[in-house]
């Protein structure tokens, strides 16, 4: 994996901080349960990663890495700035954050309003957004919103197939529709 500059081989020291989110508006898609895989992975790659869980204030991703999770609540200043101004002084170069249900997009507005997207696009910070989608419209709909924070940046739709379901077959226009969108967005 080596997307947004996530590289097994590199030294950590010469690695570029990566912010790593792990989100949709949507709940019960199975964010949690990414993060938890993406994770594992980075700590079996011997990856320094250190993660936050917007799940605030009883943080369910810190159940599950309690030593490398702090519990934050992403719609405070004091806890965006804990985020984004340690990126370049921590130690971990991946940070991974796991937004709860109903703040993907206000989060991607704040990293956009505090410049944080004007600092990837120069170079200074890697970002990869995993915008996990579950088999209803709601979610399909929410692909028109982020569209616009995408742009040029390292993005990827999870589906979560855990359940079974199908995705999208009774409505093939609006799939078709924000589909196009989000490919004329790149």
């Amino acid at each position: 994996m080596d997307g947004g500059g996530l590289n097994n081989g590199a030294n950590a020291q010469d690695m570029k901080p990566v912010l790593l989110i792990v989100g949709a508006d949507k709940g019960g898609v199975g964010k949690t349960t990414i993060a938890r895989t993406l994770l594992d992975y980075l700590n079996s790659a011997n990856v320094p990663t250190r993660a936050f869980d917007s799940e605030c204030p009883r943080g369910t991703l810190s159940r599950f890495f309690p030593k490398q999770t702090e519990i934050v609540d992403v719609t405070t200043a004091a806890h965006q700035v804990r985020m984004l101004d340690t990126l370049s002084t921590s130690d971990q170069k991946v940070t991974v954050v796991d937004v709860r249900a109903g703040l993907l997009s206000p989060t991607l507005k704040t990293l956009t309003d505090v410049g944080f997207f004007d600092l990837v696009r120069g170079g200074d910070f890697h970002f990869i957004l995993f915008h996990i989608l579950g088999p209803s419209v709601s979610s399909m709909e929410e692909l028109d919103e982020i569209s616009s924070y995408v742009r040029d940046r390292s993005y990827f739709l999870v589906k979560n197939f855990i359940n079974e379901a199908s995705f999208f077959e009774w409505n093939e226009d609006l799939r078709k529709k924000i589909c196009n969108k989000l490919q004329g967005s790149h």
